[in-house]
């Protein structure tokens, strides 16, 4: 199965690729999602999903086949296993990043791998579900971009008389990116995150839709919150 999605965040495709490759930063962007563990090449994450009283836990992984900072493109193999065994899912997403003007527009392209009783399900019904979860990540994503502009420009007025606006000095990180930790302990280290709300599925898909895409959420989760781990270093 192919999936192809497009959107552009209002800011420069350098500030665009910062934001991206800060995983902690965007992972609340996608609902339910979160980031569990890193061994020093694949991340391992998992997805919460409510389903009317009921709430199920997802678990995936991703690492990254190719990626280039010059390039702005990433090439991502990640696989998802449906833990009540209605089948698996596997993915090889090819993500890139391209200035437009002042903007940037991120493309993802997917070839999705189903098996077993997920199999069952058709494109349309993952691709609905696909769509509007991104929308929901783009929607948080252009604002987590509207506050790092409004942060930097805030510094830059408040800049003593005869120092240009423009030098800020970035502020001291507390804990280091998933990335950092590993890098520097050899692999396998992640700052703690909250446990993240869970995915509403019915208000995402509608009640009879959703009800139908429970035991196919493996597949949701390896073709959209592995946007979570786009550029993820």
């Amino acid at each position: 199965m192919k999936i192809t999605d497009e959107f552009t965040v209002s800011v420069p495709v350098e500030q665009a690729w910062r934001v991206l490759t800060d995983l902690e930063g965007i992972a609340p962007c996608m609902p339910g999602a979160q980031l569990t563990g890193f061994d020093g090449e694949t991340y391992q994450g998992k997805v919460r999903v409510k389903l009317g009283p009921v709430i199920s836990d997802f678990s995936g992984t991703a690492r990254f086949a190719e990626k280039d900072d010059q390039a702005y493109r990433a090439v991502i193999d990640a696989r998802g296993k449906d833990s009540r065994g209605a089948g698996n899912a596997s993915a090889l997403i090819s993500a890139g990043l391209r200035a437009d003007g002042d903007k940037t527009v991120v493309s993802i392209d997917t070839d999705l791998k189903i098996s077993g009783k997920v199999a069952q399900f058709g494109s349309g019904m993952i691709k609905q579900v696909s769509e509007k979860l991104l929308g929901q990540f783009v929607e948080c994503l252009e604002a987590k971009l509207a506050a790092n502009d409004l942060g930097r420009t805030d510094q830059g007025s408040t800049a003593a008389p005869g120092q240009p606006a423009s030098v800020v000095t970035p502020p001291a990180q507390t804990s280091p990116s998933p990335a950092t930790a590993a890098q520097g302990a050899g692999g396998g280290s992640v700052t703690k995150a909250e446990e993240p709300a869970a995915l509403d599925l019915m208000q995402v898909a509608g009640g009879s839709v959703a009800k139908r895409l429970l035991p196919v959420l493996v597949g949701v989760v390896v073709v959209v919150a592995v946007i979570v781990y786009l550029v993820a270093r």
